[in-house]
């Protein structure tokens, strides 16, 4: 994929997460008004997103061999330079360069039935039930052999980065994933 077409998709997803509540990404300027030394009114993440009863796609099976999403989403939100960036934890600063697994449904980002760059999300994003979390729900995959797409929960594996001040607003990255049964 061409970096202006990535650009494209995540700008399309930024979209989309910006109708969630009036929420913020992290590259969104302070709302006009707000001091960045006051602030009481920013967002501070908004969780794992809500799988909702009425899904036609089953939740995520519990599994003891990937990262639970709500360590991924124990993340909040400081103003730095008139920019509202990512606070992580020590528990998920700790996941930083390490090999890992995660559980989550895939966003394509690319055309076709298999998939070497998408987005892992805790909740099924084609479901119309479904409440997305925010960018602290989803990470970026970037996996060293094709991953077949699918409408159920898939699990990967490759090295984990907790990302800082990535341009695209996002805030955890996989690469050199596989595709893991």
């Amino acid at each position: 994929m061409s970096p202006a077409s990535r650009r494209a998709a995540l700008i399309a997803l930024g979209a989309v997460l910006s109708c969630n509540a009036g929420a913020q990404s992290l590259s969104s300027p302070v709302p006009p008004g707000t001091s960045p030394t006051q602030p009481a009114g920013l967002p501070h993440g908004q969780g794992a997103g809500v799988h909702s009863p009425l899904s036609p796609f089953a939740p995520l099976a519990r599994r003891d061999d990937v990262v639970a999403w709500s360590t991924l989403t124990d993340v909040t939100t400081k103003v730095e330079k008139k920019r509202i960036v990512p606070v992580y934890p020590a528990p998920v600063a700790e996941l930083n360069q390490k090999k890992l697994r995660l559980q989550g449904f895939m966003m394509p980002l690319e055309p076709g039935e298999n998939q070497r760059h998408f987005l892992l999300a805790s909740v099924p994003l084609t479901c119309g039930f479904c409440t997305p979390g925010g960018p602290e729900s989803m990470v970026e995959v970037r996996a060293s052999k094709p991953v077949k797409y699918k409408l159920e929960a898939v699990v990967v594996e490759g090295t984990f980065h907790v990302l800082q001040n990535d341009p695209y607003g996002l805030y955890y990255r996989i690469t050199g994933a596989v595709g893991v049964d």
